[in-house]
């Protein structure tokens, strides 16, 4: 894994002055594009002696791509080996659930209520063993972890009535100067609104609404937390819309709080530019090991005990194991299975083809319940 610093030319064929010339009858168009002096790529350790100068590094991410995460988990553990003291913004955990990060670093809280309090997989969902090696990481070392995004009941109130149509109260929770003004951001924004489906009726004017207040609440939380922790350094972590180019949340951070920053965004696939990030990475693609499948839909209704199956995957190796729909799923090996949190947290630490003891309660014709075990080959 390489970093590339913020070093570009411009090779030039012919007469250029800024983009391509239309073409001549003397022969093609001049032609320009940006060049890599190759000589000058760096690597993680001089990336990290960079970074320690900086009181906040912002990382992008595309929130599935293993290799974004494991960039970052270098960036931090390699700052935490400087001795540096440092507080960690995660754009995947929702404001108003601060207390539980708060609680989780403290040690009052374990893993699986972590997960319960701030209702990880109903609001974010991606696999959490994304972000499961640094949580534990902040965990172990108590650093503060802080909780960065917006709850969806405000974006989705925001989509509705729009920022002058919040209460006082909900209004208080945004910057008073809301920064609407940068070209390009709305001109990103228009072309995000023009690619994606869209519910009937909506309106560009308000959808970019719920991005400023988005970024600005993100940004909010950044800015308290580098006040409440003034001797620590923050790593925030987003989605890579949010931070490159600067146009998401580093400069509503900087128009708050003028702090020596540095932006990360991993570079494949992206055309060149200089204002693209301070870094970019190039690390190889690299895919998140799988782990274990019961092969089966669970039941999105809590009901008195375990988790119920909805229906059995294509291919289901609790089916051929003997479960039946209507079975209440209550252990997984030696894990008792209380929720849906139980289930996902013993099935992240399994792998494919993994035999696993799968106990589950089962209606007998008189109404009653039996408790029945199975080995599940895992898909």
């Amino acid at each position: 894994m390489v970093t590339v610093m913020r070093r570009f030319v411009f090779a030039v064929i012919g007469m250029v002055s800024g983009a391509a010339l239309a073409a001549t009858d003397n022969g093609p168009p001049a032609f320009a594009a940006p060049v890599l002096e190759t000589a000058r790529l760096s690597d993680l350790s001089q990336l990290i002696a960079a970074l320690a100068k900086r009181r906040v590094v912002f990382i992008g991410e595309t929130h599935d791509r293993y290799e974004d995460h494991l960039a970052q988990w270098a960036i931090v553990t390699g700052l935490h080996a400087r001795g540096l003291p440092l507080a960690i913004g995660l754009e995947c955990f929702q404001q108003p659930f601060q207390h539980a990060l708060d609680d989780y670093v403290a040690g009052r809280l374990d893993e699986a209520n972590l997960l319960r309090r701030t209702e990880y997989f109903a609001r974010w969902g991606f696999d959490y063993r994304l972000y499961r090696p640094l949580l534990r990481f902040a965990r172990q070392h108590g650093i503060p972890l802080i909780a960065l995004n917006l709850e969806r009941e405000f974006t989705d109130r925001i989509a509705q009535v729009g920022i002058a149509g919040l209460s006082a109260a909900e209004r208080a929770r945004l910057p008073a100067d809301l920064d609407r003004g940068d070209a390009a951001y709305r001109a990103h924004l228009e072309q995000v609104f023009a690619q994606h489906p869209q519910k009937p009726g909506a309106d560009f004017a308000r959808f970019l609404e719920v991005q400023v207040a988005w970024d600005e609440g993100m940004a909010a939380r950044a800015v308290a937390a580098l006040r409440a922790h003034p001797e620590r350094h923050l790593i925030v972590m987003a989605g890579v819309g949010h931070i490159e180019y600067g146009r998401g949340i580093p400069r509503r951070v900087q128009r708050q709080l003028a702090v020596p920053a540095a932006t990360v965004v991993n570079g494949h696939a992206r055309a060149l530019a200089p204002d693209l990030a301070d870094f970019l990475l190039f690390p190889p693609s690299m895919p998140l090991p799988a782990s274990g499948l019961l092969g089966v839909v669970l039941e999105t209704e809590p009901a008195a005990e375990g988790v119920g199956m909805r229906e059995f995957a294509p291919e289901s190796g609790a089916r051929e194991a003997g479960l039946k729909l209507g079975d209440r799923i209550v252990r997984l090996g030696d894990r008792p299975v209380v929720d849906e949190v139980d289930l996902r947290l013993a099935l992240s630490e399994t792998t494919p083809g993994q035999i696993l003891a799968v106990e589950v309660l089962r209606k007998t014709l008189l109404g009653a319940s039996e408790r029945l075990r199975f080995e599940v080959r895992l898909r």
